[in-house]
Formats: C-alpha cells, sequence, structure tokens
C-alpha cells in the first residue's frame, strides 16, 4: 500500500499543545503560573517593537495579532498570530531582543512569562528550555515550507522563475 500524499509539511513541523511545551515538574509549573501576567489590549495597541528588549514569552489568549518587521529598509508582514500560539520564542531564548513588532488588530489579551521566571524555571528543569528550543525549529521550519510552497504558487502563476522576489522576503 503507498503512502498517502502529504502538503509538503512534515508531522514534526506540526506545532506542539502549550500543555505539551511547558510540562515541567510541578514546583517549576508553579513558579510559572505565580509569575504569569494577563495583558489586556485595545484594537491597534503594540505589544513590542522590533528590536526592543524582550521582557518575556507571550502566549495569545484571546484577539488576533499581526506581526511586522522592517529589514533593509523594506517592511514587511509576516503573517498574523492565533490563539494558544507562543510568541516570541526566539527572542525569549536568544539575545533577547524583539525580532519584529507585535499589534493587537482586535482587543485582545495576552499571558506574559516574565524571562527572570522563565529562567529560573530553566535552571530547576533545564529539560524545558530544549522543549521550546524544539518548538522554535519547528516554528522555524514552519514558515520556510510556508515561504516555499508561496514561492510554488508564483512560479506556477507567472509559468516562469519567481525566485527573485521571493527569496527576498523569505530570507531577509
Amino acid at each position: 500500500m503507498q503512502p498517502e500524499a502529504t502538503s509538503g509539511q512534515s508531522l514534526g513541523a506540526a506545532p506542539h499543545p502549550l500543555a505539551e511545551l511547558l510540562a515541567c515538574p510541578p514546583e517549576t509549573g508553579n513558579l510559572l503560573n505565580a509569575s504569569a501576567q494577563c495583558v489586556q489590549l485595545d484594537a491597534g495597541e503594540t505589544v513590542f517593537r522590533q528590536t526592543d528588549n524582550c521582557e518575556g514569552l507571550y502566549v495569545v489568549v484571546s484577539g488576533q495579532f499581526v506581526r511586522k518587521a522592517e529589514r533593509k529598509q523594506a517592511r514587511l508582514t509576516l503573517g498574523s498570530v492565533r490563539v494558544g500560539e507562543l510568541v516570541e520564542l526566539a527572542a525569549a531564548l536568544g539575545d533577547r531582543r524583539h525580532t519584529y513588532t507585535l499589534t493587537a488588530l482586535t482587543p485582545a489579551s495576552l499571558l506574559m512569562l516574565p524571562i527572570e521566571s522563565l529562567n529560573q524555571a530553566f535552571q530547576t528543569h533545564p529539560p524545558l528550555r530544549m522543549q521550546l528550543l524544539e518548538e522554535l525549529a519547528r516554528e522555524v521550519s514552519r514558515a520556510y515550507n510556508a515561504c516555499r510552497a508561496a514561492r510554488m504558487a508564483r512560479i506556477r502563476r507567472t509559468g516562469g522563475d519567481a525566485s527573485s522576489g521571493v527569496k527576498s522576503e523569505c530570507l531577509s
């Protein structure tokens, strides 16, 4: 029997549920729960700006958000953010600088896990950092696959090579 065709997205790249990503011993979970802050936003309000210091890891609770970035003097819309998504894993796990600007499109709320508490959680339960790094890798893989699909669609639509415009959008 032949395996079914897939859309090109590997199962390893599928997002994992938040409870699975933050699975940790009770004492670490209690630390994260006690430090979590609810952030309420109005439509048009900016959560953070590109290059600002990262204050924590965000989880979207409600509402709609858009990610925008400036790369090489061009403004790019990177896409929307859905309820349940972790926001800015790269900044929280990396150099602590936001890689894009996040703005609420509708009234919305986020749960923020402060960086200090996150670092304490990493010390008390080191596998948590690895779980989040693995999710970041899946996030990058999903973005790459989406960009690749957009490039292929553009090639089909134009009947030629669309690499010049798409490459700069996907890799910059």
